[in-house]
């Protein structure tokens, strides 16, 4: 167990590990205490109080403040959404691409990643594909041959949802800042759980939504871009976009400049109630140390790959630590066997190559023991039952 965090502390956050074995982060991670305690404040002012809004709106910029403390980014370069999928979707109509514009992803890397960027092949943006196996992660040259002088934009995922590929953004970051691409990263299954320093990583655009890593439930996300980039402009407007908006509330047709922050992506009311928890999750998640949480999940993940490999059971993603995270999928048919451990209070994810197991800060080393015992204990009334073919079953 990581020396630096002090488990027990971090499971009085989290009531449902008394209720379950909650394996499942990389899908949704269990509301800590301290965030629904932000949310019942937030409730209780609007109810007494009728909004404060004014605190309401202050809260909104330390918020952001704290995002870009995770990030090492600047308060500036930090918008708000209400997801990832609306993160991407800005990024993909931000950047300026032409007619015959290229955009380069992975292959089977998350769909809403893929969509936003296929959209514009209405707009004549070509959009290629490149194929990377399970077990590997992308760096530099996984693109490198697919570049030319069309390639405008790679973007992908900084860790995998499907295989808990650990992609080498730093590396893909350097070879495109030589060659003028912009990086586009969906930091959903990573933000909160690795280290994030998006000026080493050289990227673009990042997005995120608020639901895994930083606690918050769905319907909040957070967006960086990178501050020079002043010709990424938003394809949605609205006062909160605007440089000056009109003090009367009067639209003015002559007076359109955007905002030079990321601020220009941003339209409409905040999700409030969410902002005040997030800084209230965030204040959580560096009391614990975002490197502790990392080296956490990681030591996790050695003892269930060796607990997988004593039952000869193989792992769908990459073994080395660098590579992976948080999230490992078992190789096992998941229509037989996320109900088998559904009945057994273990709360997993099927996935496309089998079983997905995820890792939160306040889950156990007994937790993985847990786990691998319900799988050998299957297996062997398997073999009893059907012999040693059927053990994978």
């Amino acid at each position: 167990m990581s020396a630096s965090l002090d488990i027990n502390a971090v499971r009085q956050e989290f009531p449902v590990t008394k209720r379950m074995l909650y394996l499942d982060s990389a899908h949704q991670t269990p509301m800590p205490n301290c965030v629904r305690s932000a949310l019942s404040e937030f409730l209780v002012e609007g109810n007494e109080m009728a909004g404060p809004k004014p605190v309401w709106m202050r809260r909104v910029e330390v918020a952001r403040e704290k995002v870009a403390e995770l990030l090492h980014a600047s308060s500036d370069e930090i918008a708000f959404t209400k997801n990832t999928s609306e993160g991407l979707n800005i990024a993909a109509n931000a950047v300026p691409l032409q007619p015959g514009s290229t955009v380069l992803m992975l292959e089977g890397d998350h769909p809403n990643n893929a969509y936003a960027w296929l959209h514009l092949k209405r707009r004549g943006v070509k959009v290629k594909f490149v194929s990377l196996p399970d077990d590997q992660v992308a760096n530099a040259d996984t693109f490198a041959d697919h570049i030319d002088e069309s390639t405008r934009v790679i973007s992908l995922s900084h860790v995998t949802f499907h295989a808990g590929q650990r992609h080498d953004i730093e590396d893909i970051g350097r070879h495109c800042a030589k060659k003028n691409i912009y990086l586009v990263v969906d930091a959903m299954q990573s933000v909160g759980v690795l280290p994030i320093d998006v000026k080493k990583l050289g990227v673009s655009v990042l997005a995120a939504g608020c639901h895994k890593g930083l606690l918050v439930p769905q319907g909040t996300g957070i967006l960086y871009v990178k501050q020079n980039l002043q010709e990424l402009q938003p394809v949605y407007l609205a006062m909160s976009s605007l440089a000056n908006p009109p003090e009367d509330y009067v639209a003015r047709p002559d007076e359109m400049t955007t905002r030079r922050d990321a601020g220009r992506f941003e339209f409409g009311n905040f999700n409030l109630p969410h902002l005040h928890a997030l800084t209230r999750s965030i204040e959580f998640i560096q009391s614990i140390g975002v490197a502790s949480i990392e080296e956490h999940v990681q030591m996790l993940g050695d003892r269930l790959i060796e607990g997988l490999d004593e039952l000869g059971v193989a792992l769908v993603g990459p073994r080395q630590r660098g590579q992976r995270a948080h999230i490992y999928v078992l190789a096992l048919p998941a229509a037989k066997w996320v109900n088998y451990l559904t009945q057994n209070l273990v709360r997993v994810s099927p996935e496309r190559g089998g079983v997905r197991i995820s890792f939160g800060a306040f889950n156990t080393p007994d937790d993985v023991d847990q786990l691998l015992g319900l799988v050998s204990s299957r297996m062997r009334r398997r073999v009893d039952t059907d012999g040693p073919s059927g053990a994978m079953d």
